[in-house]
């Protein structure tokens, strides 16, 4: 590749990056409040990216698109600590894996990974960031702790549960829409090869299965934790 191709294709993947961290910055003013938890749709939106663009990308949006938010968060400080950590925890880990292994099969692992780790991190957070922002509240570390098995670990659970339903979902129709505007990665896509039949009803089964999940989680969100929809 010369230097002139590099450049420009340098640039379209910064220009990519920009517009999947405006897009991810718009989505989160549709949001899920869950008492003073909030549920949204960015960490989606990074990760596709992530996965498309790779690591670097997942750690820069992860970072870039919580402080965006900042200036309109009534959450302060805490809020952007908690953004990064959580995003950045479900974001960069799925791409980290999936760098790896670009099938299908790897995307299953890598989102499931990064569930994990996001769920580990936001419970670790929460017990020591917490305590801090809800002082004000009478809130300690103790009520923290008490608040983990009933609403903590299904929120967090749930939230990357939907996150990464919805990434499986969208991430293969995403990543040919890149590729059709010039965004070429020949790596990018899902590269198990199979006939075009089976690769179409595979996509249809990912979409099926990934749905399903995506509204279970969503039932548990609404009518288990008491979530409602809010737009700010």
């Amino acid at each position: 590749m010369n230097t002139k191709t590099d450049t420009t294709q340098k640039i379209k993947k910064l220009t990519a990056i920009a517009v999947f961290a405006a897009l991810a910055y718009a989505v989160h003013f549709v949001h899920i409040p869950v008492l003073f938890l909030n549920l949204d749709f960015k960490d989606v939106v990074m990760t596709i990216a992530g996965m498309y663009f790779g690591p670097s990308a997942a750690a820069v949006l992860s970072i870039l698109v919580p402080l965006l938010e900042y200036p309109t968060s009534s959450t302060g400080p805490y809020g952007l600590i908690m953004n990064i950590l959580s995003s950045g925890a479900f974001v960069i880990v799925a791409s980290v894996i999936y760098k790896f292994k670009k099938t299908l099969s790897g995307a299953i692992v890598a989102l499931c990974s990064a569930c994990l780790s996001m769920v580990a991190v936001m419970i670790l957070a929460n017990l020591f960031v917490t305590p801090y922002y809800m002082s004000h509240a009478g809130i300690t570390q103790r009520d923290i702790v008490v608040m983990i098995p009933t609403l903590l670990l299904p929120f967090n659970a749930v939230k990357a549960i939907l996150n990464a339903a919805l990434t499986l979902c969208l991430y293969k129709p995403v990543s040919k829409v890149l590729k059709k505007s010039g965004f070429a990665r020949k790596d990018a896509e899902l590269s198990e090869p199979d006939d075009q039949k089976g690769g179409l009803m595979r996509s249809v089964l990912v979409w099926i299965i990934g749905g399903a999940i995506a509204v279970a989680a969503l039932c548990v969100i609404f009518f288990v934790l008491g979530g409602k929809i809010a737009f700010n």
